[in-house]
């Protein structure tokens, strides 16, 4: 709370700067055209930095912004105010719409068709003239009044526009810490692992275009009254290299970083000028050496410094509630029933035919060598990949068609044979993201879902590392992170992929008793698994898949000295061997 109240200071003493000393138009022009420009970098972080999606066409929801403004004002006679809104809306549309439709693809496909849009914007700004006014560009656009009073001393313009720019980077600062943000930010750092947990990847995207969007079209509203003129120049696919830059440079994960790239991409020429001829190329040295050995932004390092020297908060782990993971078993049906379901990747048959039943609460094992489609039908059941053939019925639902978000939604857990966890970001956060997914009972609320995610954290002991960054602990824990995260959505199924694999014998002895402690809480595990000793001790029943095929099921007994199992594993006995 010191911070953020030293910060405005900071902020408010900055703006107000201008009404006690001296400083020429030219100069003011310079911090408005940094104001307005910053609050359309912001959008770049909520797109790029939280939500990890590449954006070249910030220029162009800038340019609606300002446009509609321009029109709005001069060739409608409307007020500014009325512009101002309607410059936030067709620059939220345009945004809403192109993320809706671009962003299933990803990396550098996306930034091709962002860069598309771009040049269309700037082919119309051009050549539409009796909309647009065409390359001449709009002149005369007037500036707002508030409750009577004109702003038109440049002073008291920038103040208005760092209000509006501290008001964004408020509430851009403030998006992580909800559920959108941090869904956002799980979707940057796996897309799949934050589709298993229940976070509708391509509905986030989207909301992170169409915010990013609605801040550029703020900025560019306000660019335009500011400036009292626009031409297609002012937004053309140069301004958005010019964003994606300043948003890089500074941080892309902070609206602290976004806007201090900003104001130095701005202000650096300016400081210089004195070099003269070379001021430019020197300009362009210095933006290179700070990106090249500053990859996470000049705010990235000074942020890294601070968390060096600041001292971890201990959690209170004896007011952490009991987890609740009890299942009731009232139905004596199967939880889940495979019919005949197939997974083909051209000719080959990953997947061939496997029909099979869960009992609920039990442990059921699917074993088999290497390449025997194990991961695959894990896979299937996960929707993650979609079966060739076949039916997935889960508690009573076809789910052969749902998507990843939606199973969860149901109450399906999942881990990953190789971790899949969101590495920059701390262990109760990674754990809040699987507290959050639909349908869970604990509701929605901060306080809840960090209970909950702590809860889950000590369930798998692992309550006192909860505000550690999750890459920086090793191995061992990272799985039982992975662990909690999928208890805490509440799970009745929890599908685990070798969660042994890279674990020593005490570790594995510690995840055999935690399987068999979630077994007694009613959930039901199916287990992939190599370690024979591991599943042997835990399950309850086993199906073996070789070649994508059924050759062996039953209780752990009759399945490990079944001669096909052994002839799976161990291969054919030779003629005349033992």
């Amino acid at each position: 709370m010191k911070k953020g109240l030293l910060v405005l200071c900071l902020g408010v003493l900055l703006a107000i700067v201008p009404f006690f000393v001296t400083i020429t138009p030219y100069v003011l022009n310079i911090f408005m055209q940094a104001a307005t420009y910053a609050i359309a970098v912001l959008g770049m972080t909520v797109v790029l930095g939280y939500a990890g999606q590449i954006n070249l066409a910030q220029a162009t929801f800038f340019g609606l912004g300002a446009y509609a403004v321009a029109l709005g004002t001069i060739d409608l006679g409307l007020n500014f105010w009325i512009t101002l809104l309607m410059a936030v809306a067709v620059s939220t549309i345009a945004g809403f719409v192109l993320g809706l439709t671009t962003l299933r693809l990803k990396g550098h496909y996306l930034a091709m068709i962002t860069i598309s849009f771009q040049q269309i914007f700037d082919l119309v700004l051009n050549n539409w003239i009796d909309f647009t006014h065409g390359p001449d560009g709009i002149a005369g656009i007037a500036r707002p009044s508030l409750f009577g009073y004109a702003m038109a001393d440049d002073r008291v313009y920038l103040l208005f526009c760092a209000l509006v720019l501290y008001g964004a980077m408020f509430l851009v600062w403030k998006l992580p810490q909800t559920r959108t943000g941090r869904a956002m930010r799980a979707v940057r750092e796996n897309e799949l692992a934050a589709e298993v947990t229940g976070i509708d990847s391509l509905k986030v995207k989207v909301i992170a275009f169409t915010m990013s969007a609605a801040l550029a079209g703020i900025g560019g509203a306000l660019y335009a009254s500011g400036f009292a003129y626009i031409s297609p120049d002012n937004f053309n696919f140069a301004r958005s290299i010019e964003f994606l830059t300043m948003v890089l440079l500074g941080g892309a994960q902070s609206p602290f970083g976004g806007a201090l790239g900003t104001g130095l991409l701005i202000l650096l020429p300016e400081w210089l000028r004195f070099l003269k001829e070379i001021y430019l190329a020197v300009y362009g040295i210095a933006v290179i050496l700070i990106m090249v050995f500053l990859p996470a932004g000049i705010w990235g390092l000074i942020t890294a410094r601070l968390a060096r020297l600041r001292k971890p908060v201990p959690v209170d782990t004896a007011g952490i509630p009991k987890l609740d993971i009890d299942v009731a078993i009232t139905n004596p049906a199967p939880i889940l029933r495979l019919d005949n379901v197939q997974k083909h990747f051209g000719g080959v048959r990953a997947v061939d035919g496997i029909s099979l039943e869960v009992a609920r609460g039990t442990v059921h094992a699917l074993i088999g060598p290497n390449g025997s489609g194990k991961t695959t039908l894990l896979n299937v059941l996960n929707g993650i990949y979609r079966a060739t053939a076949g039916a997935v019925e889960f508690d009573g639902v076809n789910i052969t068609d749902k998507t990843p978000h939606e199973r969860a939604g149901y109450g399906i857990g999942r881990t990953f044979q190789n971790i899949r966890l969101f590495p920059t970001m701390s262990v109760v956060e990674n754990v809040m993201v699987g507290a959050q997914r639909p349908n869970n009972p604990i509701g929605t609320g901060y306080a809840m879902l960090r209970q909950r995610a702590l809860s889950a954290l000590q369930f798998v002991g692992m309550a006192e590392h909860a505000e550690v960054i999750v890459q920086s602990l090793p191995y061992g824990h990272q799985r039982l992170v992975e662990i909690a995260r999928a208890l805490a959505g509440h799970p009745t199924f929890l599908l685990l992929d070798e969660p042994a694999a890279g674990l020593n014998q005490t570790e594995k002895h510690a995840l055999a008793e935690l399987l068999k402690r979630l077994r007694g809480h009613g959930l039901t595990i199916f287990l992939i698994e190599h370690d024979i000793g591991l599943i042997e001790n835990v399950s309850d029943r086993i199906t073996v898949l070789n070649f994508g095929k059924k050759i062996a099921e039953g209780d752990p007994s009759y399945v490990l000295r079944h001669p096909d199992v052994i002839a799976a594993y161990l291969g054919e006995p030779s003629h005349g061997a033992a």
